[in-house]
């Protein structure tokens, strides 16, 4: 990934429905959901749905098929994972990271329970 990318999905995601938009697409997985469903979990009018949607759309933060009538979204797990990937490289210059940081090994154990 290269700056420009990021910088595209990192103001994708810099609002309040996207951001939620997107973390429900990732819990909701590999099924995705539809776009109604997703306009009555966050609450949000169907037309503003779809201009958020379009947004992160275009950000490469997740993807669309249309299954009938009905569009479903999913998120894009190798974006997201680019992404993360983007902004953890080169964690604490290379070197071993420090106990306590997002990177460290004593942490992610953490985080698992």
């Amino acid at each position: 990934m290269n700056s420009g990318l990021a910088i595209k999905a990192l103001g994708a995601l810099a609002q309040e429905h996207r951001l939620e938009a997107f973390r429900r697409l990732v819990q909701a997985g590999a099924d995705g959901l539809s776009a109604g469903s997703l306009a009555e979990a966050l609450g949000v009018p169907n037309s503003s749905l779809s201009f958020h949607l379009a947004q992160l759309n275009h950000a490469g933060l997740i993807v669309q098929q249309r299954v009938g009538r009905s569009l479903i979204y999913r998120a894009d797990y190798a974006a997201m994972n680019a992404l993360v990937g983007y902004l953890m490289e080169n964690c604490c210059s290379g070197d071993a990271c420090a106990p306590g940081t997002a990177c460290s090994p004593d942490n992610e154990e953490r985080n698992a329970a």
